[in-house]
C-alpha cells in the first residue's frame, strides 16, 4: 500500500509538472517566430548601445530614455558599465541623444535604470521624472528627479524604498511624490523567479505609494509589467507578460483600482505608452520567450512593436506596426509617440526611431 501510495504520488506529481511546463511553453511564446513587418524611414539612435529599456515623452517632443538596466537572468553587452538617463529632442531634424548629468550625491555607480514616468506640476511647470532603479540588482527603489531643462541636469530629490515596492518593473506618476507601480516577481533569486513563471503563479501586483498611504490595489498577474494611464486619467493599463494581455483598471477617488476587461495578445507584452492625441496604446513586446531568456548572438531574440486602439470598445483593433527577426533591433520593451515620431527601446540593445507617415 505504501508503495502504491509513492507511486501515485509521483505519477500526480509528474502529471502535474508536464501541465505546468505545457502551459509555461505556450505563455513564454518559446517556439513563436514572427514574420517582418516594416517601416520606412527608420534608423537606430547613435550612441545608444547598451538598452533603451523604457521611454517617456514631454509634450514639447523631448524624449527621456533609461539605459544600461541591470537585471537578474537578463543579458547585458556592459555589465559593469553603470545606468543612464539620455534626454533626445524630437525636433530635430537629425537625432542626438545625450547623457543627462545627474546632481551630486546621488550614486551613479549602482544606478541601474528600468521603468520611467513624467509628472508635470500644473501649478509652475515643474518636470518630475520618476526612475525605477535596481541599486544592487536583486532590490529596488524609485528615484525622483526634478528635470531642469536650461541646464540639462536631473536633480536627485528622493529615494523611495519600501517593504511592498519588493521587485519594481514600472510605475506611472500621479503626484509630485506619489505613483503606482509594478511587482513584476515575488521572487528577487533568478531560479526561484523562473520557478514562479514555471508554475504559473499568479502573486505579481499593483501598489499605489504616496508619503501618507501605501497599499496592494490589483493582484493576481502572473508577471505585472508596463503600466500606463489613459489621457483622461480615469483608467490604469497593466500588461501582463506572460499571459499576454493588457489589463484594464479603472481608477477611483480614493486610488483603488477595479477591473474593467483584459485584453488577450499574442506577443509578451513589456511597458505600455499611451499616444497623447488618440489614446492609442502603443507597447514594445517579445515575439519569443526563449529568445529573450537564453541569448544566442546568432539567433538573437526579436522586436515587436503593436499599437491597440479603441482598448475600451467592444472590438478593440490590434496591429503590428513592426516587427524584426533581431538582426535591426533585438528584445524590444517599448514603443513611444510624438507627433510623427516612433521610438523604439529595448532592454539591452540599441534604439530605433521611425517617422510616421
Amino acid at each position: 500500500m505504501g508503495k502504491l501510495l509513492k507511486v501515485t504520488l509521483v505519477g500526480v506529481f509528474l502529471a502535474f509538472l508536464g501541465e505546468r511546463i505545457v502551459r509555461f511553453t505556450h505563455r513564454a511564446n518559446l517556439f513563436r517566430e514572427i514574420e517582418p513587418v516594416e517601416l520606412p524611414n527608420c534608423h537606430l539612435l547613435d550612441g545608444i548601445e547598451y538598452g533603451s529599456e523604457d521611454i517617456e515623452i514631454l509634450p514639447n517632443g523631448l524624449a527621456f530614455i533609461s539605459s544600461g538596466l541591470k537585471y537578474p537572468g537578463m543579458f547585458s553587452f556592459a555589465p559593469s558599465r553603470p545606468g543612464e538617463i539620455f534626454l533626445v529632442d524630437l525636433n530635430e531634424e537629425n537625432l542626438r541623444p545625450s547623457t543627462l548629468r545627474i546632481s551630486r550625491g546621488f550614486d551613479i555607480s549602482t544606478f541601474s535604470p528600468h521603468g520611467l514616468s513624467i509628472y508635470i506640476d500644473e501649478n509652475d511647470d515643474t518636470v518630475y521624472l520618476f526612475v525605477v532603479n535596481h541599486p544592487h540588482i536583486s532590490k529596488s527603489t524609485v528615484e525622483i528627479f526634478k528635470f531642469s531643462e536650461d541646464e540639462n541636469v536631473l536633480v536627485h530629490l528622493k529615494t523611495i524604498k519600501h517593504a511592498s515596492l519588493y521587485n519594481v518593473n514600472d510605475i506611472v506618476a500621479v503626484g509630485p511624490e506619489s505613483f503606482y507601480a509594478t511587482n513584476d516577481h515575488y521572487f528577487t533569486d533568478f531560479t526561484l523567479r523562473f520557478v514562479e513563471m514555471l508554475l504559473g503563479l499568479r502573486w505579481t501586483n499593483v501598489v499605489y505609494y504616496s508619503p501618507s498611504d501605501v497599499r496592494e490595489v490589483a493582484t493576481g498577474f502572473h508577471y505585472a509589467n508596463g503600466i500606463a494611464m489613459s489621457n483622461n486619467r480615469r483608467f490604469i493599463y497593466v500588461a501582463d507578460l506572460s499571459d499576454k494581455t493588457i489589463n484594464v483598471l479603472e481608477k477611483h477617488a480614493n486610488w483603488t483600482l477595479s477591473s474593467v476587461k483584459v485584453l488577450q495578445l499574442e506577443a509578451l507584452v513589456d511597458n505600455l505608452s499611451v499616444d497623447p492625441v488618440t489614446g492609442d496604446i502603443w507597447t514594445g513586446a517579445h515575439p519569443n520567450g526563449l529568445k529573450l531568456l537564453k541569448y544566442n548572438a546568432e539567433n538573437p531574440p526579436g522586436a515587436e512593436v503593436i499599437r491597440v486602439q479603441n482598448i475600451h470598445s467592444d472590438n478593440p483593433i490590434v496591429t503590428t506596426i513592426y516587427a524584426n527577426d533581431g538582426s535591426v533591433l533585438q528584445a524590444s520593451t517599448c514603443a513611444s509617440v510624438w507627433e510623427k515620431n516612433l521610438l523604439v527601446g529595448t532592454i539591452f540593445h540599441k534604439a530605433l526611431h521611425c517617422k510616421l507617415e
